[in-house]
């Protein structure tokens, strides 16, 4: 006894083991290498913020506003997509317009930034920081009359000197879209995004999971129905309760309403083709990816190259840019980002449908099947709608006491 309980127990370690070392080698290994990649994904953009090719305007063609450029490209090579403007009235119709962030307007004397801190704030905290540099050059260059006139004498006169002080250059900045007063700094709107695109996951695997039987037309309506109602309900929180949306509310709404369904929609077409996992593969697409790499908080153009791109294709950085359209410039520049998200909310409704179509052939096919089988078990020889053959097994074979009965 003793030894068949010692047999079993190592029966059953052994069995058990390789079970248990794959729970260990998740718990070890997978799950640190998974949460190393997501923290990545949020730091390693945020500590490489930096302008590249950020469009900002330069208004008129003076010595000085060219000096200004020149100097700029040389400390930020590649930095500034510099656009001229002649009048500070066509740059400022330039930012609003979402053409540019901001502008600089550089006099002899007088250095002004004009900015959007709608647009984005870490951009404006840039250009303000630029624009102070930019003055402080400017105070230090000697005055154009330094330089003694041609003919006379290079030694000064006693108890003279022929260079004056630098004249002061004046510096001031200019909010031509400001954020809203309720929320100067923006951080409502920044704060936004992640519960958004979490919610958006939620509610794609609430509607896939629930209902097997449900129509796919059901599905969709209750996914529209869904992304408006959830929209709706964080544009009344955001607006309503904080008012960090101030600007164009049914539009505002829109934006809302069409970043979730892109979100949503794009996350029950996965569950649908590939099943549960569909859920994780959304979630890192997503949360992990999209929206870091969204820029919201700074700007894609302060973002890595690649990353600012990758980010602007997906739904969470098109719907953060589509919604400061909305909200803050009157849907100005909203054009190419509408078509991301309507190009994502179609390939999920379209995966959805498909799928649910190739389930519905299946299903159908396999009661086919049943029904043939059906159809030829009652025009068996038998005729009781038995079939004709059995198959061999335990259940259909007559226990051996039986027959041994039988023959007596």
């Amino acid at each position: 006894m003793i030894v068949r309980l010692f047999r079993g127990r190592i029966v059953k370690n052994l069995s058990a083991g390789p079970s248990s070392w794959r729970r260990t080698v998740i718990v070890t290994v997978a799950l640190p290498l998974v949460i190393s990649l997501a923290v990545m994904a949020y730091a390693w953009p945020a500590s490489r913020i930096a302008p590249r090719d950020l469009p900002v305007g330069v208004v008129g063609t003076s010595t000085a506003g060219q000096k200004a450029v020149e100097g700029l490209e040389h400390s930020k090579p590649g930095g500034f997509d510099f656009h001229l403007y002649p009048t500070q009235a066509s740059a400022r119709s330039a930012i609003r317009n979402r053409e540019i962030y901001g502008a600089f307007v550089v006099t002899t004397g007088n250095v002004t930034v004009l900015e959007a801190t709608a647009a984005s704030t870490s951009v404006a905290q840039l250009l303000t920081a630029t624009g102070q540099q930019l003055a402080a050059h400017a105070a230090k260059l000697p005055p154009k009359d330094a330089t003694p006139p041609a003919g006379t004498s290079h030694r000064p006169a006693v108890g003279k000197s022929l260079t004056k002080p630098a004249p002061k250059v004046g510096f001031r900045t200019v909010d031509v879209v400001p954020t809203a007063a309720a929320d100067p700094r923006g951080v409502v709107f920044n704060s936004a995004l992640l519960p958004l695109t979490i919610c958006s996951i939620l509610i794609a695997a609430l509607i896939a999971t629930s209902g097997a039987q449900m129509s796919v037309w059901r599905r969709l309506i209750d996914l529209l129905a869904a992304c408006a109602a959830t929209s709706l309900a964080a544009y009344l929180v955001a607006e309503g309760l904080l008012g960090a949306l101030p600007h164009e509310h049914v539009a505002t709404w829109g934006a809302l309403s069409l970043t979730m369904l892109a979100i949503s929609a794009t996350s029950v077409g996965l569950i649908t083709l590939i099943g549960p996992a569909g859920i994780g593969l959304s979630a890192a697409l997503m949360v992990f990816v999209g929206n870091p790499f969204s820029g919201i908080t700074s700007a894609p153009e302060l973002l890595p190259k690649a990353v600012g791109d990758i980010g602007q294709w997906l739904p969470p950085g098109a719907g953060a840019n589509l919604l400061r359209s909305t909200a803050y410039f009157d849907g100005a520049g909203s054009g190419g980002h509408i078509a991301v998200l309507v190009l994502w909310s179609t390939l999920g409704l379209a995966a959805v449908a498909l799928g649910r179509r190739d389930s519905a052939v299946a299903n159908k096919g396999l009661a086919e099947e049943l029904a043939a089988a059906d159809d030829r078990s009652a025009d068996s020889p038998a005729g009781n709608g038995t079939p004709a053959a059995l198959p061999s097994s335990s259940a259909n074979r007559p226990h051996s006491h039986a027959r041994h009965t039988a023959h007596e």
